[in-house]
């Protein structure tokens, strides 16, 4: 049995990312897509938690941290603007709210 190296990380997080970047460009559904950008913004925490682990430099851990809480804060925020508007609209496709534009 192989150990599991930091390529394997690293092809993990390429593939959430790439998972991540698809649901972002594809989906209209609001909730997806901000699913979609948090799984990206995990795919760069592997990333630097990786890259900490093998330069045996605790920096990126402390990147991954803050990373962590503006993902939090992010959500708090994307789902504070959807859900007003979801039922005001009664609708969460990209293209039907327009209720933030001018």
């Amino acid at each position: 049995m192989t150990p599991i190296t930091p390529y394997h990380y690293l092809v993990l997080s390429a593939a959430l990312f790439a998972i991540g970047l698809v649901g972002v460009m594809v989906r209209r559904n609001i909730i997806i897509v901000l699913m979609s950008i948090e799984l990206m913004l995990n795919a760069v925490n592997i990333n630097l938690a990786t890259f900490s682990y093998q330069l045996h430099n605790a920096a990126g851990q402390v990147f991954a941290i803050f990373i962590v809480a503006v993902a939090a804060a992010e959500a708090a925020v994307g789902l504070g603007i959807i859900v007003p508007s979801s039922h005001n609209k009664e609708t969460v496709n990209i293209n039907d709210i327009n209720i933030l534009k001018f």
